[in-house]
Protein backbone atom coordinates (compact mmCIF):
# COMPACT_ATOMS: atom_id res chain seq x y z
CA UNK A 1 0.00 0.00 0.00
CA UNK A 2 0.87 3.43 -0.99
CA UNK A 3 1.58 6.41 1.61
CA UNK A 4 0.55 9.92 0.70
CA UNK A 5 1.73 12.22 3.13
CA UNK A 6 -1.49 14.70 2.33
CA UNK A 7 -4.37 16.13 0.01
CA UNK A 8 -1.97 18.00 -1.37
CA UNK A 9 0.84 15.79 -1.94
CA UNK A 10 -2.06 13.68 -3.68
CA UNK A 11 -2.70 17.13 -5.90
CA UNK A 12 0.41 17.42 -6.93
CA UNK A 13 0.42 13.51 -9.10
CA UNK A 14 -2.28 14.79 -11.33
CA UNK A 15 -1.42 12.86 -14.66
CA UNK A 16 0.18 9.87 -13.25
CA UNK A 17 -0.41 6.60 -12.07
CA UNK A 18 -0.85 7.00 -8.13
CA UNK A 19 -1.28 3.18 -7.19
CA UNK A 20 -2.08 -0.28 -7.72
CA UNK A 21 -4.34 -2.08 -5.55
CA UNK A 22 -3.89 -5.80 -4.39
CA UNK A 23 -6.08 -8.80 -6.15
CA UNK A 24 -9.08 -9.59 -5.32
CA UNK A 25 -10.63 -12.97 -6.14
CA UNK A 26 -14.06 -13.34 -7.59
CA UNK A 27 -15.82 -16.62 -5.78
CA UNK A 28 -18.87 -17.82 -6.77
CA UNK A 29 -20.53 -16.78 -3.35
CA UNK A 30 -19.92 -13.64 -4.03
CA UNK A 31 -21.57 -13.88 -7.71
CA UNK A 32 -24.74 -15.24 -5.64
CA UNK A 33 -24.61 -12.72 -3.01
CA UNK A 34 -24.67 -9.29 -5.58
CA UNK A 35 -27.17 -11.66 -7.08
CA UNK A 36 -29.69 -11.41 -4.18
CA UNK A 37 -29.00 -7.97 -3.05
CA UNK A 38 -29.57 -6.77 -6.95
CA UNK A 39 -32.04 -8.70 -8.36
CA UNK A 40 -29.52 -9.59 -11.19
CA UNK A 41 -29.98 -13.55 -11.37
CA UNK A 42 -29.07 -14.38 -15.51
CA UNK A 43 -27.92 -17.82 -16.16
CA UNK A 44 -24.23 -16.62 -16.84
CA UNK A 45 -23.92 -15.63 -13.08
CA UNK A 46 -25.39 -18.29 -10.79
CA UNK A 47 -26.22 -21.10 -12.99
CA UNK A 48 -22.95 -23.00 -13.00
CA UNK A 49 -23.66 -25.55 -14.76
CA UNK A 50 -25.71 -24.02 -17.63
CA UNK A 51 -23.21 -21.76 -17.79
CA UNK A 52 -20.53 -23.93 -18.24
CA UNK A 53 -21.93 -24.69 -21.51
CA UNK A 54 -22.70 -20.61 -22.29
CA UNK A 55 -20.53 -18.47 -24.19
CA UNK A 56 -18.08 -18.22 -21.60
CA UNK A 57 -17.15 -21.86 -20.73
CA UNK A 58 -18.52 -20.89 -16.74
CA UNK A 59 -19.84 -18.62 -14.72
CA UNK A 60 -18.92 -14.72 -14.73
CA UNK A 61 -19.00 -11.70 -12.63
CA UNK A 62 -21.95 -9.24 -12.91
CA UNK A 63 -20.02 -6.14 -14.37
CA UNK A 64 -21.97 -3.94 -11.90
CA UNK A 65 -20.17 -6.80 -9.28
CA UNK A 66 -16.52 -5.53 -10.99
CA UNK A 67 -17.75 -1.84 -10.22
CA UNK A 68 -18.69 -2.02 -6.92
CA UNK A 69 -15.13 -2.99 -5.79
CA UNK A 70 -13.53 0.05 -6.59
CA UNK A 71 -13.80 0.83 -2.74
CA UNK A 72 -12.11 -1.93 -2.24
CA UNK A 73 -9.29 -1.15 -4.63
CA UNK A 74 -9.29 2.53 -3.67
CA UNK A 75 -8.34 1.48 -0.08
CA UNK A 76 -6.47 -1.61 -0.52
CA UNK A 77 -4.07 0.84 -2.92
CA UNK A 78 -3.08 3.75 -0.64
CA UNK A 79 -3.71 6.08 2.36
CA UNK A 80 -3.80 9.82 2.59
CA UNK A 81 -2.12 11.45 5.55
CA UNK A 82 -4.19 14.27 6.51
CA UNK A 83 -7.57 12.57 4.94
CA UNK A 84 -10.59 11.42 7.44
CA UNK A 85 -12.65 10.70 4.92
CA UNK A 86 -13.31 9.86 1.42
CA UNK A 87 -17.15 9.55 -0.23
CA UNK A 88 -17.93 8.59 -3.48
CA UNK A 89 -19.02 11.74 -5.76
CA UNK A 90 -19.92 9.79 -9.04
CA UNK A 91 -18.52 8.09 -12.21
CA UNK A 92 -18.27 10.27 -15.78
CA UNK A 93 -17.91 7.05 -17.68
CA UNK A 94 -17.93 3.20 -17.31
CA UNK A 95 -17.20 0.52 -19.95
CA UNK A 96 -17.25 -3.25 -19.36
CA UNK A 97 -14.78 -4.48 -21.74
CA UNK A 98 -14.07 -8.39 -20.85
CA UNK A 99 -15.59 -10.87 -19.04
CA UNK A 100 -14.72 -11.37 -15.35
CA UNK A 101 -14.76 -15.41 -14.86
CA UNK A 102 -15.74 -16.67 -11.08
CA UNK A 103 -11.82 -17.56 -9.62
CA UNK A 104 -10.26 -15.25 -11.63
CA UNK A 105 -8.38 -12.68 -9.65
CA UNK A 106 -8.86 -8.68 -10.29
CA UNK A 107 -7.18 -5.38 -9.41
CA UNK A 108 -7.14 -1.76 -10.34
CA UNK A 109 -4.88 0.92 -11.41
CA UNK A 110 -5.86 4.35 -10.31
CA UNK A 111 -4.41 7.57 -12.66
CA UNK A 112 -5.40 11.14 -10.95
CA UNK A 113 -6.69 12.73 -14.02
CA UNK A 114 -8.08 15.88 -12.15
CA UNK A 115 -7.95 17.54 -8.57
CA UNK A 116 -9.97 20.47 -7.72
CA UNK A 117 -10.27 22.20 -4.02
CA UNK A 118 -14.10 22.11 -2.56
CA UNK A 119 -15.75 22.94 0.55
CA UNK A 120 -14.54 22.26 4.09
CA UNK A 121 -10.92 22.52 2.64
CA UNK A 122 -11.40 19.08 0.60
CA UNK A 123 -10.65 17.52 -2.68
CA UNK A 124 -12.80 16.64 -5.69
CA UNK A 125 -10.31 13.97 -7.67
CA UNK A 126 -11.13 12.51 -10.91
CA UNK A 127 -8.97 9.03 -11.20
CA UNK A 128 -9.75 6.94 -13.98
CA UNK A 129 -9.32 3.15 -13.02
CA UNK A 130 -8.32 0.62 -15.38
CA UNK A 131 -9.37 -3.10 -13.66
CA UNK A 132 -7.35 -5.56 -15.11
CA UNK A 133 -7.62 -9.82 -14.53
CA UNK A 134 -4.54 -11.64 -14.14
CA UNK A 135 -3.16 -13.66 -17.16
CA UNK A 136 -5.54 -11.54 -19.07
CA UNK A 137 -4.92 -9.49 -22.57
CA UNK A 138 -7.10 -7.09 -22.16
CA UNK A 139 -8.74 -5.19 -19.01
CA UNK A 140 -12.14 -5.75 -17.98
CA UNK A 141 -13.40 -2.82 -16.76
CA UNK A 142 -12.69 0.96 -17.52
CA UNK A 143 -13.86 3.94 -15.18
CA UNK A 144 -13.89 7.38 -14.85
CA UNK A 145 -14.65 7.78 -10.75
CA UNK A 146 -15.60 11.17 -8.70
CA UNK A 147 -14.16 10.92 -4.91
CA UNK A 148 -14.06 13.80 -2.28
CA UNK A 149 -11.70 13.19 0.35
CA UNK A 150 -11.63 15.44 2.93
CA UNK A 151 -9.56 16.90 5.99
Amino acid sequence: MKKIESLAALAACVGQEVAVSDWVTITQEQVNRFAEATGDHQWIHVDVERAKAGPFGGPIAHGFLTLSLLPVFFESAFTIGDSRMGVNYGLNRVRFTAPVPVGSRVRARLTLQACEPIEQGGQQMTWAVVVEREGAEKPVCFAESLVRQYP
